[in-house]
Formats: C-alpha cells, sequence, structure tokens
C-alpha cells in the first residue's frame, strides 16, 4: 500500500526582506491550502525536496538563507508567468502580496 501523503507550504514574499511561511499543511489541509491558491490564481510550484525544508519551518518564520536561492527561481518563475519583474506590483494597481505554494509529495 501506498502511504504517500499530500503536504503543501504557502509563502508570501514582499512584506518582509525573506518570504515568510504563511500556511502549511498535510493531507485535507494541504488540499485546502492548494485549493485556495488556485482559487487566488496564485501559482503552484512542486518541487518535493525545497517543500521537504519548507515544511521544517513554523507559520510566520522566514526562511532561512541556504533555501533564498532555491526560492528565488520559484519566484523568478512565478514573476516570468505573469510577464512581470519584480517590483512591478509596487507600481501598478495591484494590491495583493506575491505569494505561491509549494507542493510535493512525500
Amino acid at each position: 500500500m501506498n502511504n504517500i501523503e499530500k503536504e503543501a507550504v504557502a509563502l508570501e514574499y514582499g512584506k518582509n526582506i525573506a518570504p515568510v511561511i504563511t500556511a502549511k499543511g498535510e493531507a485535507e489541509l494541504a488540499e485546502i491550502i492548494i485549493q485556495e491558491a488556485k482559487k487566488q490564481g496564485i501559482y503552484i510550484a512542486e518541487d518535493p525536496k525545497l517543500l521537504s525544508a519548507l515544511a521544517k519551518l513554523d507559520i510566520d518564520q522566514e526562511i532561512p538563507e541556504e533555501l533564498f536561492t532555491a526560492v528565488a527561481v520559484i519566484l523568478s518563475w512565478a514573476y516570468w508567468l505573469k510577464d512581470m519583474e519584480p517590483g512591478d506590483e509596487k507600481k501598478s494597481d495591484m494590491k495583493k502580496k506575491k505569494k505561491f505554494k509549494v507542493r510535493g509529495q512525500i
């Protein structure tokens, strides 16, 4: 039998110097986080290794420096998908903070 459970971590970037964990969960809670992201048009990245590292952090905790590069790659991807560059959100009428979810199976 396969015991792989869904897991998700939500990050927010723009308010603090580093991205911050805003939500995390497994199984049903992970599915709720993912569905809410989809409803809000937030891009979802799948990276099981990064997910494993982020899942060890507490909610409201900034990501540690050793994860900056991995998260920056995903943020770059999210900006590219929206045809934006960092700082563009401050120039436009967009009031929402930059958020994205990392999803994977462990």
